[in-house]
């Protein structure tokens, strides 16, 4: 009869050399299953039936968080015009990658053609300052001259050497080294170049715009350093220590990536979160800055009941495994599930269920789809 609600019940097996028990777990009601299914000698070694038993294995509890990929502050560098000028020529793209010490754009300025005037003008009144004050100096010796005259040809001369010393930090800001400044050598372009090793994330300046110190042009990122931030809600806060061992996955991707708990913030979010820093256990060249992901932190090892991932099937949101029953013949238990980890899932058992029975390792899959046939004929 199809679609017959069948429940599978605790059953006591008393044969005739001892008393041994074999309980059942119940089938969930919902299910529209038989308790069994026997297979044909053809159907059991087209199936590829593998037994084996349930295992003990460590697993650990897990908090589930989402988050995504960052790089340090350092790692991620806005390039500004520090006097601000025209774009002459750049050649990046977003995406290229470019080397520390790299021409990334010419700028051009009338303003740099007057720092470099100011720079000449006042370094030719520093020599002729000095040379003052060491002429009243050696008058002073010989108290030829009034201490007047010596206090101010000093403070003169202090003065012009600050404002030197200004104009020369300010030609090195915008890459021109002074002693490289003499008769004929002023220049109305500037270089801007790479601080570091990176890629360009951003390109935000075409040739001939005028861009102001305050513009950021251009975005380098290092990716030697990426790591992920998760998100975690503040009742699972005093579950997380440092060092605890992360798997996270990209969104819509299959491979498990993993890394370590390294930080742990200490401010709580609007939306009731903690920031939490974790690091790669292997770079990746392939990550990059802002890709969202789901982790999953491990809080603490326990020793579980375990099954090869081959042994559960699924039907109608239950899980099952299955046990022999006879020749040939295997009847099909409910179980809970809990964490997977590679090849084993957590089952959760009746506590009466025989924990030493052997289960049905490899073919459940194949067990599954005879049993749901025979209940269509």
């Amino acid at each position: 009869m199809k679609n017959i609600i069948i429940l599978i019940v605790s059953t006591v097996l008393i044969s005739a050399c001892g008393n041994k028990t074999e309980t059942i777990v119940n089938v969930a009601d919902s299910t529209t299953l038989a308790s069994s299914v026997t297979l044909t000698e053809i159907q059991y070694k087209a199936a590829g039936i593998a037994m084996g038993k349930i295992e003990k294995k460590e697993m650990g509890s897990s908090i589930q968080a989402n988050g995504k990929l960052d790089v340090p502050p350092q790692n991620l560098i806005s390039i500004s015009a520090p006097l601000g000028g025209f774009v002459k020529s750049t050649i990046l793209l977003q995406g290229m990658k470019v080397r520390k010490g790299d021409v990334l754009v010419v700028l051009e300025n009338q303003d740099y053609i007057q720092l470099q005037q100011d720079y000449l003008d006042n370094k030719s009144k520093l020599e002729f300052a000095e040379a003052q004050y060491n002429r009243q100096t050696e008058l002073a010796k010989e108290n030829v001259n009034a201490t007047k005259s010596l206090e101010q040809s000093k403070s003169e001369y202090e003065s012009v050497r600050a404002l030197v010393k200004g104009l020369e930090a300010k030609l090195t800001m915008i890459n021109i080294s002074p002693a490289s400044l003499g008769e004929g050598s002023i220049r109305s372009t500037i270089k801007l170049y790479a601080p570091v090793d990176g890629f360009v994330s951003q390109v935000n300046v075409n040739i001939g715009q005028f861009v102001s110190p305050t513009d950021v042009m251009f975005k380098i990122v290092n990716l030697d350093h990426i790591h992920v931030e998760l998100q975690i809600y503040e009742k699972d806060i005093s579950k997380i220590a440092t060092g605890q061992k992360v798997k996270f996955q990209l969104a819509n991707a299959s491979d498990v990536r993993t890394a370590s708990v390294f930080l742990i913030g200490k401010e709580i979010s609007a939306e009731r979160t903690v920031n939490i820093h974790c690091h790669l256990d292997k770079e990746d060249p392939t990550l990059l800055p802002g890709m969202y992901v789901k982790g999953s932190i491990e809080t603490a090892l326990h020793k579980v009941d375990v099954v090869p991932n081959e042994a559960l099937v699924n039907f109608e949101g239950d899980h099952f495994i299955f046990i022999p029953s006879g020749k040939n013949e295997f009847k099909i238990v409910a179980v809970g599930i809990g964490n997977s980890e590679g090849e084993f899932t957590e089952v959760k058992l009746e506590e009466r269920f025989d924990r030493q029975s052997s289960i049905v390792t490899k073919g459940a899959f194949e067990l599954l789809g005879v049993l749901k046939n025979t209940e269509e004929e």
